[in-house]
């Protein structure tokens, strides 16, 4: 084989002299999946098997009945369920047979022609080959110019490794270049921590060492600065999609680290998300040893550890939303704690606190179990959840935590329940599914990514506002229906803008500017809308409205006044009824589906799965939060959070630990049990860090 010249840029599979040639240095090709094209075996070809040909459109009916030619020539059967059609018959339903014309009887009157996207006209008598289901999708795949068409057949699609590189992004013959029998992919396939000890014994010759020293040291460096922001755990190659808020914020950190400026103000917006509290030592060093070299470090932050590490504290408060905004106490962690003004002060001093409580569920006797899970780091655990009870999944970050619940239990049981697509982690079964008919995951994706979204369309309470609004003498004089006093629908809102209360405004150059409507002057509506009034507001002022003020407003109203409820019993009393989606941080769109389930009608047999729902939260949220969650439970559900808040960690009835560290060293069930149970097992740090707290 013939190799160029090698330099750096070879190693890149986002350079075009050393990506893989068949999928471009993605790793991965979208291939047509035979098990998404027929998901029902069940099902004859006849009654509509295949999928994609179930539909009863004109050129779908034509491919039916060339598979009934097929069919004929090959004798095998339309009427008979898929699941016991031979091998050779599906490979001929799926890949075709080009080498044999078929005759097919459209069966039209003679004035019905039928044209396919090959613009091939059909008529009686037509003779074709036949390209198979799976040829035919990825033929259309590549020539449509239809993004509808395009989006339709990647629903028969998943992503799998590249067949040419298997999925490591680069040429063979750059993946032949070795060092100590490892390629770059392999090297950056190892996690940090397992990287460290790599180049850190590597043995090379006088003559190469010395080519290799600047180098080496670059990235000896640069990989114990990660080390040190507790990153020990991630592979190098993890892709920044699937990295959480926490963890790239801190693999920011550890770039500036590396760059040992001074005279820099560094901001940090709770960079303890996703650490146990092992790691949130190391990070603390970390931010001091960045105080230390002239640097100023501001740190948003909720984490006891780090508030008693810092040099100065501005506590800002004393509420939220409208009841906030102002200093409540500044000054060192000794002067918070001793303003009687400041909450955190009381928190931090102990003169508040979350309480633990005061028993243990014992659950309702039915358990729900995972059988040799062995997902990424899993070292093929058997992890058993008791139902009915409130269960803390624990451990260091990158012991597994995310795999066992988000990557196989609740895919598993989304798939299960829901017929969801999505493939679930590497395991041998779950026990205990009949227990279960609703699996709720909470998690901080955005309600809604536009401005129309917000938390009283979201919660379901802007439905019952509308009928309210209709119920009105005025309303039912004019004959106006709910939909009058939907911004989303004509009628009621404001056309100049569309219900948006805002108009964009392009600077082709520069980034578009949004301004307020000039005819709606921003309220959404028109002016015959906002002419009718329940209780003296119009419907915009209602939206205006915070949850605590919409609460009194409306608690003579009980379908209106519980939905709300759940809002301010989540602490979210502050936000507006209106405010827009877009607006909202990870944990109050969080709290915003918690109070939504709330107000649900429990059936006691739903599992709500929540990961790290305290982000964001200060010590009084939590404390609420935990309210809300108890409640969930005593309705006779179960209640999962993944999370390294103690306050929570002390609450549960039954803790899951997994460990010991993170990555390759993780992946196992250090420890479980009852908070109190876990303290005892000396392996487990969630324990030691425990220990201190139950005392208390």
């Amino acid at each position: 084989i013939n190799v160029p010249e090698i330099s750096p840029r070879s190693f890149s599979f986002n350079s075009p002299h050393g990506a893989c040639l068949e999928c471009h240095g993605l790793g991965t090709k979208l291939e047509i999946d035979p098990d998404l094209i027929i998901p029902n075996k069940n099902l004859t070809l006849a009654e509509g098997g295949i999928m994609p040909w179930s539909t009863t459109t004109s050129h779908l009916g034509w491919y039916n009945k060339i598979l009934e030619s097929v069919a004929k020539v090959h004798k095998f059967s339309m009427n008979v369920p898929i699941k016991k059609l031979s091998k050779e018959a599906m490979e001929i339903v799926f890949y075709g047979d080009k080498e044999r014309q078929y005759t097919v009887q459209w069966g039209n009157s003679g004035n019905e022609n039928v044209e396919d996207e090959d613009e091939t006209m059909f008529s009686n008598g037509y003779s074709t080959t036949f390209e198979g289901v799976i040829n035919n999708l990825q033929r259309r795949y590549l020539e449509t110019d239809s993004d509808y068409v395009r989006k339709k057949i990647e629903g028969y699609m998943r992503i799998l490794k590249c067949p040419s590189c298997n999925g490591k992004r680069l040429k063979p013959e750059i993946l032949a270049v070795k060092i100590n029998d490892l390629s770059i992919i392999d090297v950056t396939a190892l996690s940090v921590k397992k990287a460290i000890t790599y180049f850190q014994n590597l043995k090379l010759s006088p003559e190469k060492a010395e080519i290799a020293k600047l180098i080496l040291h670059e990235i000896r460096n640069r990989l114990q600065f990660l080390e040190n922001v507790g990153l020990s755990y991630l592979t190098m190659d993890r892709t920044a999609n699937t990295l959480s808020g926490g963890e790239a914020q801190r693999i920011r950190l550890a770039t500036q680290i590396g760059s040992k400026l001074s005279g820099v103000i560094y901001v940090l917006d709770e960079p303890s998300i996703g650490l146990h509290q092992n790691d949130n030592e190391k990070l603390i060093k970390t931010l001091n040893s960045l105080r230390d070299i002239g640097n100023t470090v501001i740190v948003v932050e909720h984490d006891v550890d780090t508030m008693m590490a810092a040099d100065y504290i501005i506590d800002i408060g004393p509420g939220a939303g409208k009841n906030g905004g102002y200093i409540v106490a500044e000054g060192t962690p000794q002067e918070i704690i001793k303003n009687p003004n400041s909450i955190t002060g009381k928190y931090l001093s102990g003169k508040m606190s979350v309480p633990v409580p005061s028993s243990r569920r014992k659950g309702n006797g039915k358990f729900l179990e995972i059988i040799e899970a062995e997902e990424n780091n899993l070292k093929k655990i058997n992890a058993k959840f008791p139902m009915g009870t409130f269960i803390g999944v624990t451990g260091v970050s990158g012991s597994g935590k995310s795999s066992l619940i988000n990557d196989i239990l609740v895919k598993k049981l989304s798939h299960e329940l829901y017929g969801s697509k999505t493939d679930p982690g590497k395991h041998k079964e779950i026990k205990g599914l009949e227990y279960l008919d609703k699996i709720i995951n909470i998690d901080q994706s955005p309600i809604g990514r536009t401005p129309r979204s917000n938390p009283a369309t979201y919660t379901g309470v802007f439905t019952d506002i509308r009928e309210l609004f209709a119920q009105t003498p005025d309303a039912k004089l004019r004959g106006y229906k709910a939909g009058r006093f939907s911004f989303n629908v004509k009628g009621g809102r404001c056309e100049a803008c569309r219900g948006d209360g805002i108009k964009r405004i392009e600077m082709h150059f520069l980034p578009d500017i949004y301004v307020p409507c000039e005819a709606c002057k921003g309220k959404r509506y028109n002016s015959e809308a906002l002419e009718i009034r329940y209780r003296s507001k119009n419907i915009h002022e209602i939206l205006e409205m915070t949850a605590e003020e919409a609460l009194e407003f409306f608690k003579a109203i009980p379908t209106i006044k519980d939905k709300l409820n759940t809002l301010v019993e989540v602490g979210l009393g502050y936000i507006h009824l209106g405010q827009s989606a877009t607006t909202l941080s990870g944990g109050e769109a969080q709290r915003i589906k918690l109070a939504t389930e709330l107000s649900k009608r429990a059936t006691g047999k739903t599992l709500y799965v929540l990961d790290e729902p305290t982000t964001g939260l200060h010590f009084d949220d939590v404390k609420r939060l935990l309210i809300v969650l108890q409640k969930l439970v005593d309705k006779g559900n179960t209640v999962l959070v993944i999370e390294h808040n103690l306050d929570v960690i002390k609450s549960v009835d039954h803790i899951l630990d997994l460990g010991p560290e993170g990555g390759d060293k993780g992946g196992e069930i250090i420890a479980q049990g009852t908070p109190e149970e876990i303290v005892k097992v000396k392996e487990s740090y969630t324990g030691k860090w425990l220990k201190a707290l139950l005392k208390k």
